[in-house]
């Protein structure tokens, strides 16, 4: 059972134990999703002091290996994360400043796409990411500029 704002029960949950840097790294990715290893790493550092970059590695790694955690990895992009897990979104990613946002599939369920051939694979999830220009990128948008 998710419990969507209490990392110390999705942890217990899945069965890892509940640690700071653990609480900490889910209640970044949660307030940032789509975050990257060193914005969640600062985050976190803000919160508890001093924590190395590679602990919080090895939390994204137990938390995404658990099903707490999706890793995405848009082309030419680090590694980023979000909470959202077990549904079938994909991801609309902006060519120039990067921003990521999430986007239901259209389709319907998992793996929602079949490729031409599956070359004996059992297909179980397809990703699909849509490039383009955010708002605030545009030429001659009038959205405010962050």
């Amino acid at each position: 059972m998710r419990h969507d704002h209490d990392p110390r029960a999705q942890l217990r949950d899945v069965g890892l134990r509940v640690t700071a840097p653990r609480v900490a790294v889910l209640n970044a990715v949660a307030a940032q999703p789509h975050s990257d290893v060193d914005d969640i790493a600062a985050v976190v550092r803000d919160q508890l002091g001093s924590v190395s970059t590679q602990a919080v590695y090895d939390v994204l790694k137990a938390c995404t290996a658990a099903g707490l955690l999706r890793r995405i990895e848009p082309a030419g992009s680090p590694a980023r994360f979000e909470t959202r897990t077990g549904d079938n979104h994909h991801h609309l990613v902006c060519r120039s400043c990067g921003t990521v946002a999430d986007v239901d599939c259209a389709v319907g369920e998992a793996p929602c796409l079949e490729p031409s051939q599956s070359h004996g694979f059992q297909i179980d999830e397809a990703e699909v990411v849509f490039w383009g220009l955010c708002e605030q990128c545009r030429p001659g948008s009038t959205a405010p500029q962050s």
